[in-house]
């Protein structure tokens, strides 16, 4: 298995595979790396190396629009990587790419789709449907039945009341309640959530 990115992120990608020993990491493709290892294991220069064809991935870059840029170039065979610290139901359903960090809980019919980032300790109750590129960062919670869409970034410790609607490429601050539902492209900070501004409509690609 090879990873795309030799962030933070990389590393805590790293320990969650080591754990499973599910797998074996050969290398981790950076296009600017700042360094020839990480935890470890070899960091290889795209300038240099070219990218295995059909091999095993996980892009493990937090940004969300570098995430799916890279998915889109790339020719791979994306795996999704599971903590063994996470709980989630059976009957979820996760996209190809998408990391699933420690102490995270996702419960009964839960979507989750590609690339998505669920972070640590981060809680998505009943029926959420949780769109391609999304990052949920740690010790945010979505009550039952919320919608989030693609490439939208919920905050470190924020809250979604339940049933709520959060359109595409959308920004929630740090710390947020959103107890309403919030429109494409929207930066939404404070308790209760108010929107601030919107984001670049070119976010989507």
């Amino acid at each position: 298995m090879f990873l795309y990115g030799a962030s933070g992120h990389c590393k805590v990608v790293i320990d969650a595979i080591e754990l499973a020993s599910a797998k074996t990491i050969v290398g981790v493709f950076d296009d600017n790396p700042k360094g020839e290892f990480i935890a470890g294991i070899p960091i290889i220069d795209t300038k240099v190396a070219e990218v295995p064809i059909a091999a095993d991935f996980v892009i493990t870059i937090g940004n969300n629009v570098l995430r799916k840029k890279i998915a889109n170039k790339l020719d791979a065979n994306f795996k999704s990587v599971f903590h063994t610290k996470s709980i989630i139901a059976k009957s979820v359903s996760v996209g190809d790419g998408t990391v699933v960090l420690a102490g995270a809980i996702v419960n009964s019919d839960v979507k989750i789709g590609k690339h998505c980032i669920i972070n640590s300790n981060v809680v998505i109750e009943h029926d959420c449907e949780i769109a391609n590129y999304v990052h949920v960062s740690p010790s945010a919670s979505l009550a039952g039945n919320v919608v989030v869409g693609e490439g939208t970034h919920i905050g470190i410790g924020s809250s979604v009341i339940q049933g709520i609607q959060i359109g595409k490429w959308v920004t929630v601050g740090a710390g947020s309640v959103i107890i309403k539902d919030i429109p494409d492209y929207a930066v939404v900070v404070g308790n209760p959530g108010k929107i601030i501004k919107y984001n670049n409509t070119d976010l989507g690609l």
